[in-house]
């Protein structure tokens, strides 16, 4: 009996120790089990990256009014599915100087799925970017941060390098108070940002919160001494 009490102890702590492991590849901002996975620059670079996920939206350009307002560059992660829906807003985002990242077509939990479902929604995704701005994407992020079998594969064939965040500002939930705080707070040398310029692919997200917060964390975050950078201007083109 003490013999199978123990073993059963063992199997629970390995059981539990395999599921943490696997949380924290899916999940983890620097686990790069299922592909590459950059979440910060140089921390002897004075400079941060504002990045913005799952645009284009109809909302975009007022956020595209502030950042020209500072002279600003960030790096957009957009969904194909709001690719094709709003073109004009895309090739606007690429016209006034920003970069263009991937965010799959749909914006789908990655966990569980096929690596050719997950190819699928890259592809799809790179290709609407490609047909509507004329970009081709070079950074990838998955949406909510869910790495699975087949990123890295995807990530190889379409040339495309995987980064997650040093903070995310929870913008699709928190006041633009709070968002600020967290920004400004966590602002340092080679930080990567994550904001949000839609609300997954609905039209007409209300963004009025980012938009609030990036205005009033801008100018505080330049009074550190700190620059705005785009991710390849940040991280560099792939080695």
């Amino acid at each position: 009996m003490k013999g199978m009490v123990g073993t059963g102890i063992v199997g629970g702590t390995g059981a539990i120790a395999g599921a943490a492991f696997l949380a924290y590849a899916v999940r983890g901002r620097s686990a790069a089990v299922f592909g590459e996975s950059v979440y910060r620059g140089e921390r002897s670079q004075a400079a941060v990256a504002l990045t913005f996920d799952d645009g284009p939206s109809e909302s975009t350009p007022a956020l595209l009014d502030v950042l020209d307002k500072y002279s600003v560059t960030a790096t957009f992660f957009m969904c194909g599915v709001n690719v094709r829906r709003c073109a004009p807003v895309a090739r606007e985002v690429h016209a006034r100087g920003h970069e263009i990242g991937n965010h799959s077509d749909t914006h789908p939990f990655f966990q569980f799925k096929s690596p050719g479902f997950i190819y699928n929604e890259m592809a799809r995704a790179q290709e609407a970017i490609q047909q509507a701005t004329g970009v081709t994407p070079r950074w990838f992020r998955a949406p909510y941060g869910v790495r699975w079998f087949g990123v890295a594969r995807g990530q190889a064939k379409l040339g495309l390098r995987g980064v997650m965040w040093t903070t995310i500002g929870r913008d699709y939930r928190w006041a633009a108070g709070r968002v600020e705080h967290v920004v400004v707070r966590h602002a340092s040398n080679g930080a990567i940002f994550c904001l949000h310029d839609g609300r997954l692919t609905s039209p007409q997200p209300d963004i009025r919160v980012t938009i609030e917060a990036v205005e009033r964390a801008i100018p505080r975050i330049r009074d550190r001494g700190l620059s705005f950078q785009t991710l390849t201007q940040m991280l560099g083109p792939r080695p």
